[in-house]
């Protein structure tokens, strides 16, 4: 098992986004983190989707989700008293309902509209430090729930489904993260991009890479996520595919793009 803990003075606050839907956003929020929690790391994942999409594939009932995000950024709950402790040790959530949506209403009228999670990560910040990592699962959209994230994240990290829209879509996510910087966030890095729902038996899923890797470079996960049904299975019961079917195509790539996504970090300590 690999183990590349060590003591951090804060988590990193990961956004997972794609402002096309349906390209494996939330399915990588929820396994990335419950593959690095089987390694040892602490995980929280925020679910910052009104939809709520990574509360229900980590098994958080929606009449028992008690305080949520919605809470979080209005301030009337801190961000590790509405962690929950998922079935997974290591593994945390702090849960979303569609009440999110009104969160969103109520931000777009306030000065600083675009800080509300970031505030609250700073109000919170001691408590904080238990945590390695931090995924904030965002909606599909580029709305304010979305920038509200990007603007308290460290890094990106986007899914790449394989499909002849794909790079299109991620140009447009592109442009955005470089105008986030330069007005509300100048930290924000690219942490990296993951082909997801891709069939090596497919020219077009070969193209799309191809074409990535040959645009994007290092910045293009070696792991790549293939069409597995167990991924589509797995929210179903609750459970990320690396408890519900630990065997599957679909859990051994995610618990490799975990151990890519630590040593890419052991790299970057390395060369610096």
């Amino acid at each position: 098992m690999l183990n590349f803990r060590k003591k951090r003075r804060s988590p990193e606050i990961v956004a997972i986004a794609n402002q096309k839907g349906g390209v494996g956003k939330t399915t990588t929020a929820i396994n990335l983190g419950a593959a690095l929690a089987q390694f040892g790391r602490r995980i929280l994942v925020l679910d910052m989707d009104p939809q709520g999409n990574a509360s229900t594939g980590l098994g958080a009932d929606a009449d028992k989700r008690g305080d949520t995000t919605r809470e979080v950024l209005s301030g009337e709950a801190s961000l590790v008293a509405t962690a929950m402790q998922t079935q997974l040790p290591g593994l945390f959530l702090i849960p979303s309902t569609t009440d999110l949506h009104s969160a969103d209403m109520v931000m777009a009228s306030q000065k600083e509209r675009v800080y509300f999670l970031r505030n609250a990560i700073k109000k919170d910040a001691e408590n904080l430090l238990e945590y390695d990592f931090a995924f904030v699962d965002c909606p599909p959209s580029l709305n304010l729930l979305t920038i509200n994230a990007l603007a308290a994240a460290d890094s990106l990290l986007s899914p790449l489904q394989s499909e002849f829209f794909a790079l299109e879509g991620l140009s447009q996510l592109i442009l955005t993260m470089r105008e986030i910087r330069k007005s509300v966030n100048p930290m924000l890095k690219m942490e990296g991009i993951v082909l997801t729902m891709h069939d090596s038996r497919n020219n077009l899923s070969r193209m799309v890479e191809s074409d990535a890797r040959n645009t994007l470079k290092q910045l293009v996960y070696e792991t790549v996520i293939p069409r597995n049904v167990t991924l589509g299975e797995a929210p179903s019961f609750g459970k990320p595919v690396v408890v519900y079917d630990k065997r599957s195509r679909g859990a051994v790539a995610y618990r490799e793009l975990a151990a890519e996504f630590l040593r890419r970090r052991e790299q970057k300590k390395n060369d610096s």
